[in-house]
């Protein structure tokens, strides 16, 4: 008995989506072997009786491979809606001939090109039943199948494998629902994590960020750099600069510059300057010792006794004495004695050296021995043996300058040398002697012999490269506002102030690793030539000038931090004041005497050293807090300006507790200058100090005391109204805080005149010591109307005539100081105004 067996097997293609029926059959009634697909409705099957062709095989091969999908038991799933059924009878089975071996190794064939996929579940409602007329269901068949143990099955499934696959379909969905879980935790715990890594953010307090700073500098540590200074084998000023390069690198800054700049120096001969008694035909040396009994010890002190940049040459004539080079003395000189060709000797003190050259100059004296009376020099310094090195230069390359060529490149036609306190006496005739209270100070007799002498000074120029470094530690919301922190790094000046300065950076740099961000960038300068005319900083002043003049806020100096033991003294522009006093009160508090300390020693006076470019040519608000052994402060102000061989910091300050002071203190006001909204300057400081300086009213028109008066109150009122809201959190609008603080960064910018006597500040705002506070110009005024009675070198002129000119520099004076207070109180005012505007604008 034959039994029709058929196989039903679901193919979807692509392009087509009526289902197709692939018959293969073994009946009576059925041609044998016929083969034909039939396409039909769902629903509908249709037979066909065609024998298969090897196109149909190829039609069958075609859909395999490109469905990727084996052919499982009885359903094969492509992507279409195409029904592909197969008729096969028992017979067939049993007794497989070409035609089906063909078939299963098509099957074989698809199952090896990797076809893995068995694709989706057939869709049971797709899978109508077979009409009984033609077939029985396909589970019925198979079992019939498997009954005859001839039969070998190459579609054979497992029992359950439906199941299975369904199973393994949940756990691959789990596991991957796993892994993107275990991804997303990890991912989650790396963002949680990482903050943790981050260092704190320092307290929002500022009061805690300086106790943390100032708990970071310690004697110790600035003992130990300056240790490393000195261990350094090649002591050079190229030498020093590039150590300090790596050191600031290695301390954090990110952005450092080594820079160098080929400049005229003017250095010591290769003999010594040397003066002879001609009456004697004994030859001395600067300091006093005779020229035969000169040591080997001798030579390296050359280079502090010599006057760099002077006219070089010999000169014969006489010793006149001029005591301090005022204007009085001069006429006193003047009126006994011809001064032409003759050889001053002066003191220094009381003026600028530069000042009292230019006076002598035109007097006609042609040589000048220094000295300083031992009368003024600092308790506990004994310098009556010793000379010095002063330098010409008043600021700058000379290359670039006015430089004398006739006089051998100097800067003066005067032959200049410093000489020791010992010699000066000796030139005298003096017979004062001592120091203290009972010191008599040195002066020749009246009727004393004046020496003729022999002046020869042998100075050599020669160009030489010096070097700047210049780091940056940047600031966030205002990284174009500047605060300058200036040092020197000359080989026989500037050791402790480079070991504090060192001792900064590092503090400061410590903070910013623990998440401290400044408001402002902090630029940290150590300059080199300074010692002959601050030339450093001059030069790379001028070369960044333009950017300087809108974006330097301050200008902290620790020119020579540590000079003594006995006073600290802190020196300022008004504007800083105010907070250069409260930084000294609050140090002194915690005094290194255990108590028995001063108070507040602060002014505005011209101060020596680099910072001399910053407050005189840029009007920038400078600030220096210094340890100094002075006593007269009036005779001993320009005293600086004699180089002695400095005394190494380790021997000046054992335990380096002064040069920790003066880093506490650089450091607060650093802190404060960088972070605070509002700068800490006070334009009532100002107004203040101007009128303090008019006190004098025997030459003061009423016009300027009014307007000094009315500096006063506006300033007063914009120091109140304006300064003292924003400094409110609640009212610190950016652009508010950025305006204000431009306009008391200007202020200073008012009082630069645009051209005042040699060595005198052009800023109106420093003054010299005195008894009663008074601008400089006016101080100079007086004495330039004195100057026209004494000097020789005056244009013919009868008296009234020299009346009326000396009387209009006085005038031109007070034109000069009325014109600086107007403009100033149009800048106040003009910041009143445009935050008035701002405010109700902004309402």
């Amino acid at each position: 008995m034959r039994h029709l067996i058929t196989t039903s097997v679901r193919i979807p293609l692509f392009y087509h989506q009526l289902p197709l029926t692939w018959s293969r059959s073994r009946s009576p009634w059925i041609g044998s072997g016929r083969f034909r697909p039939s396409a039909s409705l769902p629903g509908r099957r249709g037979f066909v009786t065609s024998s298969p062709t090897e196109s149909d095989i190829m039609a069958y091969r075609k859909v395999c491979d490109a469905q990727g999908g084996p052919l499982v038991g009885e359903v094969l799933h492509c992507s279409g809606g195409l029904d592909l059924d197969w008729d096969l009878d028992k017979e067939e089975l049993q007794e497989p001939g070409p035609s089906m071996d063909r078939m299963q190794m098509q099957h074989v064939d698809c199952q090896r090109s990797g076809c893995s996929d068995p694709g989706p579940d057939p869709d049971p409602e797709l899978m109508e039943p077979i009409q009984p007329s033609v077939s029985v269901s396909p589970h019925g068949r198979f079992e019939r199948l498997q009954e005859d143990p001839n039969y070998i099955s190459h579609f054979t499934r497992a029992p359950g494998h439906k199941g299975q696959r369904r199973l393994h379909c949940f756990l691959l969905r789990y596991f991957l629902a796993g892994m993107g879980l275990f991804v997303l935790g990890l991912l989650i715990g790396w963002f949680t994590h990482t903050p943790a890594v981050k260092p704190p953010v320092p307290p929002s307090d500022s009061s805690d960020l300086l106790e943390e700073l100032l708990r970071g500098i310690t004697a110790n540590k600035i003992d130990a750099i300056q240790r490393s200074f000195s261990s350094q084998p090649d002591d050079s000023e190229e030498a020093r600069a590039r150590y300090l390069y790596r050191q600031w690198v290695g301390l954090g800054l990110t952005d450092v510059r080594l820079s160098n700049h080929t400049v005229l120096l003017s250095l010591p001969g290769s003999t010594p300057n040397t003066i002879t008694d001609r009456s004697s035909h004994q030859c001395f040396l600067p300091n006093g010792i005779p020229c035969d009994q000169r040591g080997p010890n001798d030579l390296p002190k050359q280079r502090f006794s010599y006057a760099a940049y002077s006219a070089v040459g010999s000169l014969q004539g006489e010793v006149v004495d001029v005591k301090y080079g005022s204007v009085d003395d001069l006429r006193r000189a003047k009126d006994s004695l011809n001064l032409t060709n003759q050889i001053a000797v002066v003191k220094l003190g009381q003026a600028p050296l530069l000042y009292k050259l230019s006076l002598l100059s035109e007097l006609g004296f042609g040589g000048v021995l220094l000295y300083i009376d031992p009368c003024d020099a600092p308790p506990g310094r004994h310098i009556s043996h010793q000379a010095f090195r002063v330098t010409l230069n008043p600021g700058g390359n000379p290359a670039v300058g006015e430089v004398s060529r006739e006089a051998g490149g100097s800067l003066t036609s005067l032959l200049v040398q410093p000489i020791s306190a010992f010699l000066a006496k000796t030139l005298l005739s003096s017979s004062s002697a001592g120091q203290g209270d009972s010191c008599v100070p040195l002066s020749m007799p009246p009727n004393a012999e004046r020496k003729k002498i022999t002046l020869t000074v042998g100075n050599q120029l020669s160009y030489k490269k010096i070097y700047n470094v210049v780091g940056y530690l940047k600031g966030k919301r205002n990284p174009d506002r500047y605060v300058l922190v200036g040092s020197r790094h000359d080989s026989d000046q500037g050791g402790g102030a480079s070991a504090i300065m060192n001792q900064l950076i590092a503090a400061l740099t410590e903070q910013t690793k623990r998440g401290w961000v400044p408001d402002r960038t902090t630029v940290f300068c150590s300059w080199g030539g300074s010692a002959l005319g601050n030339i450093g900083s001059y030069e790379w002043g001028k070369d960044n000038s333009v950017v300087l003049r809108s974006s330097a806020v301050a200008y902290v100096s620790l020119n020579s931090p540590v000079r003594g033991t006995e006073t600290l003294r802190a020196t300022a522009s008004p504007t800083l004041l105010q907070l250069t006093s409260d930084i000294q009160r609050r140090q002194l508090l915690s005094c290194i005497r255990g108590g028995n300390c001063p108070g507040p020693n602060v002014s505005s006076l011209q101060l020596p050293g680099d910072v001399n470019f910053f407050a005189n040519q840029l009007a920038v608000p400078t600030m220096e807090f210094a340890f100094e052994q002075t006593k007269a402060e009036e005779a001993s102000s320009f005293l600086s300006e004699a180089q002695f061989s400095a005394e190494l910091p380790e021997t000046l300050d054992p335990l380096f507790k002064f040069h920790e002071t003066i880093a506490k203190m650089t450091a607060e006001a650093i802190l404060r200058l960088v972070n605070d909204p509002v700068l800490p300057f006070y334009p009532l400081d100002i107004a203040l100090d101007v009128q303090n300086k008019l006190k004098e009213r025997s030459m003061v028109s009423q016009p300027l005391l009014s307007s000094a008066s009315s500096l006063r109150d506006h300033a007063a009122f914009f120091q109140s109204e304006t300064m003292r809201p924003a400094n409110d959190p609640k009212e610190r609008d950016p652009s508010h805080v950025r305006m204000l603080n431009d306009v008391l960064r200007d202020l200073e910018k008012s009082f630069i005149i645009p051209q005042t006597p040699p060595g005198v500040f052009r800023n109106l705002l420093y003054s010299f010591p005195g008894k009663t506070p008074q601008f400089s110009i006016l101080r100079f005024s007086q004495e330039a109307a004195l100057h026209c009675n004494v000097t020789s070198r005056v244009v013919k002129h009868n008296s009234a005539e020299k009346e009326v000119l000396c009387h209009s520099t006085r005038n031109q004076s007070l034109s000069l100081i009325l014109r600086a207070i107007r403009s100033a109180e149009r800048l106040v005012c003009f910041g009143l105004d445009l935050f008035e505007n701002y405010q109700s604008d902004g309402k």
